[in-house]
């Protein structure tokens, strides 16, 4: 078990066939943490108006993070656009979970960094909602295909491959949308006298240095598997648990590969 100050997770989305529920749940039980906040977008309650994809294991990580509650972590849930109707109850607590607009994470060697989901700052989401949930279809439409596409990839022996992510990252409008909300999360912080962000809402995990302001995005848990650890002595991690998921495949098929070989 890891043991952190603090942890950061946004962007889970269960109720989606996307969320990977399982990998989250192994996250959640080789990793702890005094604190974790949940940064929006932990329900889909978009996908769930048209038909909810729920299967055991969306259940088994909610019962988890309430099991961590009852165990002693502060568990605090900041809604994102994804379950914004949830920020009605902002100020109240649901089965010890404190639900909140936005906070201010102070670390352990007392800087300041505002918490917030970050659709705040997206003008999509603010002014043409409409076009937001557009958008939702085509981003679950680029995600559908990524199976398909790699499974003829493992049948020629290529490792994975995202269409959504290399859209994300390579479009030059999604680069450029990318760059200009980090740069509005941060100059938020600096107009507030903090240190930094942490936000999530765009599906693309970062540790950046923006002139002063330290600018962390959670990342997501549909297709990078992404959280945030504070250490005890105020050090931010950016936790990438896919990768780690990947190698640890990678090293059990070596280590068996060399046992058959042995044998």
């Amino acid at each position: 078990m890891t043991k952190y100050r603090s942890l950061f997770i946004s962007d889970v989305h269960l109720g989606t066939s996307a969320c990977n529920a399982e990998l989250l749940l192994d996250f959640l039980r080789e990793h702890d943490a005094d604190t974790i906040y949940l940064v929006g977008d932990i329900i889909d309650f978009w996908r769930i108006r048209r038909g909810a994809v729920w299967p055991q294991s969306h259940n088994d990580v909610l019962q988890k993070i309430l099991r961590k509650v009852r165990k002693g972590a502060r568990v605090i849930f900041i809604p994102g656009n994804h379950d914004d109707g949830l920020r009605q109850y902002a100020g109240q607590r649901f089965g010890g979970i404190e639900i909140e607009l936005q906070t201010v994470h102070e670390t352990a060697d007392g800087k300041r960094y505002i918490v917030m989901h970050g659709d705040e700052f997206d003008i999509v989401v603010r002014y043409a909602k409409w076009l937001a949930f557009v958008g939702d279809r085509s981003y679950q439409l680029a995600l559908w295909t990524n199976a398909p596409v790699n499974f003829i990839r493992r049948r020629f022996g290529l490792g994975y491959w995202s269409l959504s992510g290399y859209l994300k990252l390579r479009v030059k409008s999604a680069v450029n949308f990318i760059g200009e909300f980090e740069r509005k999360l941060s100059t938020e912080a600096r107009l507030r006298d903090a240190d930094g962000v942490i936000c999530g809402h765009i599906h693309h995990a970062a540790s950046n240095q923006i002139e002063e302001i330290h600018y962390l995005n959670c990342g997501d848990w549909v297709e990078s598997c992404t959280a945030i650890g504070e250490t005890e002595d105020g050090e931010f991690q950016l936790i990438r648990w896919l990768d780690v998921v990947r190698q640890r495949e990678a090293s059990r098929k070596v280590l068996n590969n060399a046992n058959l070989e042995a044998a």
